[in-house]
């Protein structure tokens, strides 16, 4: 099938926007796509020109514009696993105070596809869209784990606390089936503890993730075994549902 070879590589900066936590140069894109400075910068502003890319002004690299962010926020609301999961993050909030995050696989991260927020004026607080890396995050290492996702190719370290051996992981992972959650213990955040269960559908198959992120201060390891409980229970109960909804 024949292609517009522009309009090819427009999308593939998307992708390459995406994928990016830092930004993208125009020296990167055009090394990536092979083409010459001036086809990748005239591509970009295009891009920019309609909302899709924009400039960090601080760093003059590219990111996504919030056009993609508007695009992304109608598809992720008639996902069927936002709808089924909302009255379990609603839960999960409640009974433990924290922010409740849902997340599924994209392009080699954890999309966040809703929350419910806590009350709390200390709290994390993500927005829908965003995405994180799935090694160093209790939602990203339940869809490594639990997906046939590729291992990552690198392990890049946010904290002094992430892990960034591919054996160390590897273990983690295995851990992490074996026991049926994950726990991020200021691997992506300083300070900041999350807990994640992976969430199942009808051919018992992980579609999503989902978890309570919180302050460290409240998060404590004395608390952990209450809360770990907490979410393993109301994420099984999802799975429940998801497997009874569609028998």
């Amino acid at each position: 099938m024949t292609e517009i070879q522009s309009l090819a590589r427009g999308l593939k900066i998307l992708e390459l926007l995406g994928m990016s936590q830092k930004g993208t140069s125009i020296t990167e894109l055009a090394e990536i796509l092979g083409v010459d400075k001036g086809s990748a910068s005239r591509l970009v502003s295009t891009l920019v020109n309609h909302g899709y890319a924009e400039k960090d002004h601080i760093s003059r690299r590219y990111v996504l514009g919030s056009q993609v962010v508007a695009l992304s926020r109608s598809l992720l609301t008639r996902l069927p696993l936002r709808e089924a999961a909302k009255p379990s993050l609603q839960q999960l909030m409640e009974r433990t105070g924290e922010c409740a995050h849902l997340a599924i696989l994209a392009q080699g991260n954890a999309l966040y596809i809703d929350q419910v927020e806590s009350p709390a004026t200390l709290r994390v607080n993500v927005q829908v869209g965003q995405m994180a890396p799935l090694h160093c995050t209790a939602l990203g290492k339940i869809l490594l784990a639990f997906s046939n996702v590729e291992f990552p190719a690198m392990l890049e370290s946010f904290t002094p606390k992430t892990i960034t051996n591919p054996d160390a992981l590897r273990k983690h992972l295995e851990d992490i089936r074996q026991q049926g959650f994950a726990v991020d213990t200021e691997e992506f955040d300083s300070g900041i503890r999350c807990i994640a269960v992976p969430v199942y559908d009808i051919r018992n198959k992980v579609v999503g993730a989902m978890g309570i992120s919180g302050p460290a201060t409240r998060i404590t390891p004395e608390r952990l075994p209450e809360l770990i409980a907490t979410v393993v229970e109301i994420g099984k109960a999802l799975s429940g549902r998801m497997t009874s909804a569609h028998s």
